[in-house]
């Protein structure tokens, strides 16, 4: 997964946005419906095998995404090649935040780590939904605030905690995203992800495995506990889920969803 090229799979299938394709990315659900029928006619969707890459560093950004189901990893990329996901993103959230603050290039990689699909945006056409849509700006602002802060506990999890307990949030992390109790991975990808070598990641999944609370073959996870996991967890999962809860209760209470 270090070369580049490899991670370079192209949207090769587009459709245009339709009644056909049901929606559900929750930040186009949250919209009142004369927003979201103002953007879906600026919606194209579009399937996203793994690894298709949504935004390269340091490159242009073309289109922002509403990712509808799958799983989007981001990516601080190294001048070595080298990189560490710093962010997940699933049917929750929007690749392309740096358009909404008038920038035009990504600092980071988001590529597709489980296959799926997403309603997509040009940049221009984003911003003219951002004109047209002040709840739109809202939604996307918040959802800004919620990746910061799963940017910040990542980054603080990996450096405070063993290779075990941030596996076991990740994996937490990703069931929140995908539902169902398999992640379809492999333990390069795993190493990928979490920044370590190949090796730690087998030990800490054997970890896992010998408490029951994982099993592991072929490529997939499945969560066998989801309770235990979540016992097993630092406490870097229950901060980034008690937080984002609170922001979603304020919002509630301030009557925007």
């Amino acid at each position: 997964m270090s070369d580049t090229d490899n991670a370079r799979t192209r949207i090769t299938t587009v459709k245009p946005a339709s009644n056909e394709h049901a929606v559900k990315n929750k930040i186009l659900l949250g919209l009142p419906a004369e927003d979201r029928s103002v953007i879906f006619s600026k919606l194209t969707f579009v399937p996203l095998p793994t690894p298709t890459v949504l935004n390269e560093a340091g490159e242009r950004i073309k289109f922002a995404f509403f990712i509808n189901d799958g799983l989007a990893s981001i990516l601080r990329v190294m001048s070595d090649g080298r990189s560490v996901e710093v962010g997940l993103c699933g049917k929750e959230g929007f690749i392309g935040l740096p358009l909404t603050a008038g920038f035009s290039s990504s600092p980071t990689r988001t590529i597709m780590q489980v296959a799926g699909s997403a309603f997509r945006i040009s940049a221009k056409d984003l911003l003219t939904a951002l004109r047209e849509s002040p709840t739109l700006v809202t939604s996307l602002q918040r959802f800004s605030q919620e990746l910061a802060l799963q940017s910040e506990q990542v980054a603080t999890c990996n450096r405070l905690h063993e290779v075990d307990e941030r596996l076991t949030r990740w994996l937490l992390m990703s069931q929140d995203r995908l539902g169902g109790s398999q992640v379809p991975l492999t333990q390069n990808f795993l190493a990928y992800m979490l920044g370590t070598r190949r090796a730690s990641v087998t030990v800490a999944a054997g970890i896992l495995q010998k408490a029951g609370l994982i099993s592991y073959w072929r490529g997939r996870v499945k969560i066998e506990s989801r309770a235990g996991l979540e016992d097993a967890a630092c406490e870097c999962y229950t901060a980034l889920t008690q937080q984002t809860e609170k922001w979603h209760q304020e919002a509630n209470k301030n009557g925007h969803k």
